[in-house]
């Protein structure tokens, strides 16, 4: 049973609320009318969420935190709810072109933030201390990995592969990093863009989000995340509306890295 802390109650509408179903994280999401309550385990990255939209607040469209504390090793965080709609939404599944338009859109506003005084370091020599923990202490969820990863064609193990990524690092091109691109974590409203779920946000290379953001785009498009599949939307697209060239060595890489996490 859920206990809520009587500081975070305070906060709380006097209404009904229902349980967020959506994304793959492991925190238990409460969805009310106007404010939304997220509940996990005080982990390094539930500490970094909170810092970060508390020092994005007035930088970029993030919720805003009415309250969080800490109780039994867990993390209470209130906020206010997004207005719009996710970027997996149907309106824009089925109008890639608008929808890698705001995409582009939502990560150029990321590059545009200027990084200093950003309270985190997201930079290779932190993160991959931090995929060396988890594959040291047994975190990696071989099972809920990209097919091919692990395996006959893959790598032999997360071990590998975490020496693979020490050994392969890029170049990297330091920018405000959203750390999850993922459609789930961004909303669309009238054109602007809002962030959500900022755990692994902080200075880190442009192509970490891009990557991430492409593979959503993929697996949104061909429904290996359950829903239907959109024959001809084309991931590639969101290179066109970033004027960039894919750098496929380094979009490999961090969906690779982020395999350990």
């Amino acid at each position: 049973m859920l206990i809520i802390p009587d500081k975070i109650k305070q906060y709380l509408p006097d209404e009904g609320y229902r349980l967020d179903q959506i994304g793959m994280s492991d925190s238990s999401v409460l969805l009310f009318r106007d404010r939304i309550l997220k509940v996990q385990k005080n982990t390094k990255e539930a500490e970094n969420e909170y810092r970060m939209m508390e020092w994005l607040h007035d930088r970029l469209p993030v919720p805003k935190v009415y309250a969080r504390e800490l109780q039994d090793n867990m993390s209470f965080l209130l906020m206010s709810k997004c207005p719009g709609e996710m970027a997996c939404a149907e309106k824009y599944m089925s109008n890639p072109v608008l929808q890698t338009e705001l995409l582009a859109q939502g990560l150029k506003s990321l590059w545009k933030t200027n990084i200093s005084g950003c309270p985190s370091d997201q930079r290779l020599r932190f993160k991959l201390e931090e995929a060396r923990f988890n594959v040291e202490h047994n975190l990696v969820d071989v099972e809920n990995t990209e097919p091919g990863t692990f395996g006959e064609n893959g790598f032999a193990d997360p071990q590998a592969l975490l020496s693979w990524l020490y050994e392969n690092q890029p170049e990297e091109e330091p920018v405000l990093s959203h750390g999850d691109f993922c459609m789930p974590n961004l909303f669309f409203d009238d054109g602007e863009i809002h962030f959500i779920d900022l755990g692994r946000a902080g200075i880190a290379d442009k192509w970490c989000d891009i990557a991430l953001c492409y593979r959503s785009l993929t697996h949104n498009y061909d429904g290996s995340y359950g829903g239907r599949s959109y024959p001809g939307a084309d991931a590639n697209l969101l290179f066109q509306k970033l004027g960039l060239a894919p750098d496929w060595e380094k979009i490999r890489y961090y969906i690779l890295l982020d395999e350990l996490f």
